[in-house]
């Protein structure tokens, strides 16, 4: 999952950059309200995190802007502006969740991973795939009481494709999730990825179908 990162105070946009990708998250990182309007208008997103005490445009305008391009990408706003004018006014922008200074990281996490279970629809922790589950809060993939060893980018894509399960997924869709800024893409990238995935899950009964000229399907046990 890709989230944008927009925050000025660079001590706590480093820190919070790398946690989030110690979380498994790709992180791309801005410092002021123009750079993130450019970021959000020419990249795709998961997800927003967003200061209002910007320089350049602020964290209102940014919003205004995105909401105008009818986008419809989570927006959490993260400020020390406490005042219930501005949290009304930022969620009437459309924000989708307000969290102030100073607060816990975990919170935020809990409120990022909330944001992104609504956008797909489900507000279950847990998602169940025939002998799988995926525990979103942990980052594990469990078949029956054993976790399933897969790294922490077999575990993005696995997680990209459950979201979507019984749809086609593009490519270009899981690399625009699976990379941020300065990540070099090799040709084959994605295919390698999804070859080592897919030897992984079809001794359990999981297969991850290619459709040819349009992407990767994830087959139910008894598909096929």
């Amino acid at each position: 999952m890709r989230i944008l990162l927009v925050e000025d105070d660079s001590i706590l946009a480093n820190t919070l950059s790398l946690a989030l990708h110690q979380s498994g998250y790709v992180v791309d990182l801005v410092n002021d309200g123009t750079s993130a309007d450019h970021a959000l208008a020419h990249d795709v997103y998961d997800l927003v995190v967003l200061d209002l005490g910007l320089p350049g445009l602020d964290g209102m305008q940014v919003l205004k802007r995105l909401r105008s391009r009818k986008s419809q990408v989570p927006v959490l706003i993260l400020t020390a502006r406490d005042s219930l004018f501005d949290r009304v006014g930022g969620l009437d922008l459309g924000a989708d969740d307000y969290l102030t200074k100073p607060f816990d990281l975990p919170e935020l996490e809990a409120r990022i991973r909330a944001l992104i279970r609504r956008k797909h629809g489900t507000s279950d922790t847990f998602i169940e795939y025939g002998p799988l589950h995926f525990d979103s809060t942990g980052k594990r993939v469990m078949v029956g009481d054993q976790i399933l060893d897969l790294s922490a980018r077999d575990i993005s894509v696995l997680e990209i494709l459950l979201l979507r399960a019984g749809r086609v997924v593009s490519k270009e869709h899981l690399a625009e999730r699976l990379y941020g800024w300065g990540e070099v893409i090799g040709n084959n990238a994605i295919e390698v990825g999804i070859h080592r995935l897919r030897k992984k899950l079809e001794p359990v009964g999981i297969n991850i179908r290619t459709i040819r000229g349009l992407g990767y399907l994830l087959d139910k046990p008894d598909a096929g």
